[in-house]
């Protein structure tokens, strides 16, 4: 694998070759994971905290003329268990992109979605509309969140881009850290005079996709697809990317531009997806990680198996979250942590943070 300097073009292959091995690994991930998909989707509908058995749950999937009339049976497969899932793998594709998108962009493998600010804005915009706009439906919650994560991420952008240099990793990494410290602060500001907003926060904050609706998810797929697009779109100038900033100007892209493009599909995708499930860490860390691991320097088949694993991992952490502590649920935020945090300290510790494809 060719492994260059972050400050300079490198003599080698093209940015996007990958040797056949690793080209016939992604291949071959992306099977097992587009195969498993559909089986964790049944699994998710089968499996549930209420009275509902996953026998009954079946015979309402193939179609039993018995079951599809237990209104019982629909509402827990159908207004309960379906929405939920299609959002785990809705969230799950989102961050997986916008953490292989954010780790390409800034040549930090350590990087993850709250880079730009995004959960803190999120957070502070859906205190407010608790405290000053009586926003206590997720409906109303979940597009304040939205909006919230989308501005702080544009303010993130636009201090960025300004002055000399601009778009450069550092000033991202600099001008997210300072927005989301300011956002914390007023988030703990508003929340201190304020005893039934923090109830509410703090139910929306631990990250769960318990009361998810159709409806919540519906106005949210024309942006995630266009997230999706935008990220699949900045594939090649990211692969040129990875020869440094001069080997990528001299194969006639702009890095500044790239990487400003990628943080908005980074915003885009990252903002749907707290908003739907609230902050969900570690896991735009480890799908993108897994995914170079598997695919190299190829940037198209690394967003893919980064999208693929992400929505993998959050349908399973879903169905565990439902019957770790039964009858009661567990949150899927609470679930990845545990596995995320040592993770994060291996991956820290391992030697192969300079040879995963970006250098440490």
């Amino acid at each position: 694998m060719l492994i260059v300097q972050a400050g300079g073009p490198a003599a080698g292959p093209h940015p996007t070759a990958t040797p056949p091995r690793e080209g016939r690994a992604a291949v071959w991930a992306a099977t097992a994971l587009v195969f498993l998909l559909p089986a964790l989707v049944v699994l998710s509908l089968l499996i549930g905290t209420g009275s509902s058995s996953a026998g009954g749950a079946w015979d309402y999937l193939v179609g039993d003329p018995a079951a599809r009339a237990d209104a019982q049976l629909r509402l827990a497969v159908v207004d309960v268990r379906l929405p939920r899932t299609l959002a785990a793998i809705l969230v799950g594709a989102c961050l997986g992109t916008a953490g292989c998108l954010l780790q390409a962009a800034t040549r930090n493998p350590l990087a993850e979605t709250g880079l730009l600010g995004v959960n803190s804005g999120a957070a502070f915009a859906v205190v407010l509309g608790l405290t000053f706009f009586g926003a206590d439906s997720p409906a109303s919650l979940l597009v304040w969140a939205l909006a919230g994560g989308m501005v702080a991420s544009a303010a993130v952008l636009l201090f960025a881009a300004s002055g000399r240099g601009g778009g450069s990793p550092l000033r991202l990494v600099l001008a997210g850290s300072a927005l989301g410290a300011t956002f914390h602060g007023l988030t703990s500001y508003v929340l201190l005079g304020t005893r039934s907003t923090f109830d509410t926060y703090r139910y929306w904050t631990i990250g769960s996709l318990a009361g998810i609706e159709l409806s919540d998810l519906l106005p949210l797929v024309p942006l995630i697809a266009a997230g999706l697009l935008t990220a699949l779109g900045c594939a090649r100038p990211l692969a040129a990317l990875g020869l440094g900033d001069d080997g990528a100007r001299s194969l006639g892209h702009h890095p500044g531009r790239i990487r400003l493009v990628v943080a908005g599909a980074v915003s885009l995708l990252a903002g749907c997806a707290v908003a739907v499930a609230g902050p969900i860490a570690f896991l735009g860390l480890f799908a993108p990680y897994a995914a170079r691991a598997l695919a190299g320097a190829r940037m198209t088949a690394g967003l893919v198996l980064s999208a693929l694993i992400a929505a993998d991992i959050m349908i399973l952490a879903d169905i565990l979250a439902r019957i770790v502590i039964r009858p009661w649920e567990t949150p899927v935020s609470v679930l990845l942590a545990f596995v995320g945090g040592p993770l994060l300290v291996w991956i820290a510790r391992s030697s192969r943070l300079s040879t995963a494809g970006v250098p440490a």
